[in-house]
């Protein structure tokens, strides 16, 4: 952010139970940064820093709730007040009574307004006191009929900047000699290609030289299986990110992680990082071993 340009200031708020949790986490994977619980009175405190410019925090959410008690009833003349001074929007989650009571039930938990009252006593109450704020928001979503996963999706599609990655992917490069790698979700096996080792001129280069990259994308069977493969992951990746999945590590093996891995994994690499919304990394974890 340049000096002198404000920053993004985004408050959430909304009926217990509809999910704010879920929006925080899926706003934090896009980068902002998230304060849960905050009084309102600290609100304009917390604007100050995206004020600042340069080194202020680019973009900030604060997540206002009935458990400040009774400090929330300052957040409507907060709330005015902060967006009199910029870029300040207010997103409010909402669900059906009927939700939000199978949602505390399902926890085991109390309303934080019921008292000595039922579940339904509590969200009653909850719902007159944010009336107003709900009139006043500048987004509101119904999560009445979405899971964790398709909220999570929703506020992507609503707050990710155009061309932002919604799914990362790293590629990561192995040697089967050295073990399996763990906590991978797709395993490829490249033995099937010639061994550049046994290539006296190739043994001491990597799949990262042009010759050996070469001469691996060259050998039958190389070409289609990167088509192939390529093709198979597309759809996977882009279900990955309609479930919200933000991150993934698909490794790719050879006989000691130099040569065809290395080779292959640099080519893929190119060909997902054309898959809309896909962010690629590709690491070699076995390429400076002996």
């Amino acid at each position: 952010m340049a000096d002198g340009e404000k920053g993004e200031f985004l408050i959430v708020t909304g009926m217990s139970g509809a999910g704010r949790t879920t929006v925080a986490n899926a706003l934090e994977d896009l980068g902002w940064y998230v304060v849960d619980n905050l009084p309102p009175q600290i609100l304009r405190p917390l604007l100050d820093l995206t004020d600042m410019g340069g080194t202020a925090l680019p973009k900030v959410a604060a997540v206002v709730d009935v458990r400040g008690r009774n400090l929330f009833d300052d957040f409507p003349g907060v709330a005015r007040a902060l967006r009199s001074r910029g870029s300040v929007r207010v997103l409010f989650l909402d669900a059906s009574d009927d939700v939000l009571v199978r949602r505390f039930e399902s926890v085991r938990r109390p309303h934080p307004l019921q008292g000595e009252g039922t579940l339904l006593d509590g969200i009653r109450i909850e719902r007159a006191r944010l009336a107003p704020i709900r009139e006043a928001a500048d987004l509101v979503i119904d999560t009445s009929t979405l899971n964790i996963h398709q909220l999570a999706t929703q506020v992507s599609d609503i707050f990710s900047e155009e061309g932002q990655a919604r799914h990362r992917v790293t590629l990561l490069s192995f040697g089967f000699k050295y073990g399996l790698p763990t906590d991978v979700d797709i395993v490829a096996d490249m033995r099937f290609l010639p061994n550049p080792f046994w290539n006296e001129e190739l043994r001491g280069l990597t799949g990262q030289d042009e010759e050996v990259r070469d001469y691996v994308l060259s050998r039958d069977g190389a070409m289609e299986f990167l088509d192939a493969y390529s093709a198979a992951l597309a759809p996977v990746l882009e279900g990955y990110q309609r479930e919200n999945k933000s991150h993934s590590t698909i490794a790719i093996g050879c006989t000691g992680g130099k040569h065809r891995s290395v080779a292959m994994s640099e080519e893929l690499g190119r060909r997902l990082a054309a898959i809309p919304g896909v962010a690629v990394n590709v690491r070699h974890r076995d390429l400076g071993r002996e």
